[in-house]
């Protein structure tokens, strides 16, 4: 089914109009220029009903990333929020992915355009497992990519940027043109940085290994997998990481709003421990899951209803 062609609604700009209504023009400046920023969001069907995980801090991060480029939203966050809460609500989904971006305008092109209209929009639709289910219970395989994560000086690497993805999808389409299933992106110096569009953590010997965030993004998944692992009495330690230090881990997974907690089984045909799930990356993928569906009396408060 075509994204355009859809039964449903779609928030745009403080109203919800019909799916297939929400266009805009072909001289869109963000669609010329990739200036422009977004979230992920999940919903899912949780104990109590249907619930977003981490609302606020999605919402938080889409405002942080609109600052960082000179973006000036004219919502404010509790409107972006409740329009996540409504277009689950008004498309009838138990469980959903949510997407808010913020946009520029057709008023003018070219570089120097300066009076360019911001909009805002936030879709909301049924989205299953990012990597597979097979992936989520075996483990995946990665390759290290031929291409480069963005420098912090050459793009922003804290704001979730639309044109910024160009880097991850030519990352992803090698890989999978490879027979991989993702990619896994080393930093300017050539350490680990992240997958395409995930945080990666290491296991040796019973700790757990992520790669600071200097050119990463800063996940939102990977902050919750903090509190989960210290729940467990786990140490977490974040450092520069070399992908020589993952083909002799015991374990690693990824981390990610889309890809939720999945194993990596391998890494450039070197399989990464057993080569298979281990005990570490199933113990947390198993709380992050509680957690989601409301299952941890803990960490409700991360969860807004519908």
């Amino acid at each position: 089914m075509s994204m355009s062609d859809r039964d449903g609604v779609i928030w745009y700009d403080g109203k919800m109009v019909p799916w297939r209504e929400a266009t805009t023009h072909v001289l869109t400046h963000t669609l010329h220029y990739g200036m422009g920023c977004f979230e992920g969001v999940r919903a899912y069907q949780a104990e109590q009903g249907t619930a977003i995980f981490a609302l606020q801090a999605h919402s938080e991060r889409l405002f942080d990333s609109c600052k960082v480029l000179g973006m000036p939203i004219t919502y404010e966050p509790q409107q972006v929020m409740q329009a996540q809460v409504d277009a689950v609500r008004e498309n009838n989904l138990d469980s959903a992915y949510i997407r808010p971006m913020v946009f520029y305008g057709s008023e003018g092109m070219g570089l120097r355009a300066d009076n360019l209209s911001v909009h805002c929009i936030v879709a909301a639709w049924e989205w299953g497992s990012y990597l597979g289910q097979e992936g989520m219970e075996k483990g995946i395989r990665i390759k290290t990519s031929s291409y480069t994560r963005h420098h912090p000086n050459i793009a922003m690497t804290k704001a979730k940027a639309n044109g910024q993805y160009i880097n991850s999808m030519a990352a992803l389409g090698e890989a999978l043109r490879d027979g991989y299933d993702e990619a896994l992106l080393l930093d300017p110096e050539g350490y680990v940085a992240e997958g395409s569009g995930e945080n990666i953590f290491v296991i040796k010997d019973g700790a757990i290994y992520t790669p600071e965030t200097t050119t990463a993004l800063n996940g939102i998944t990977r902050k919750t997998i903090f509190r989960l692992a210290e729940d467990r009495d786990l140490n977490i330690i974040e450092k520069r990481m070399t992908r020589d230090e993952i083909y002799i881990a015991d374990e690693a997974f990824f981390t990610g709003t889309a890809a939720e907690v999945t194993p990596i089984a391998e890494l450039d045909n070197r399989p990464i421990g057993s080569g298979s799930r281990g005990p570490i990356t199933a113990a947390l993928q198993s709380d992050y899951f509680d957690l989601v569906h409301g299952r941890n009396e803990k960490y409700l408060d991360l969860l807004t209803y519908i």
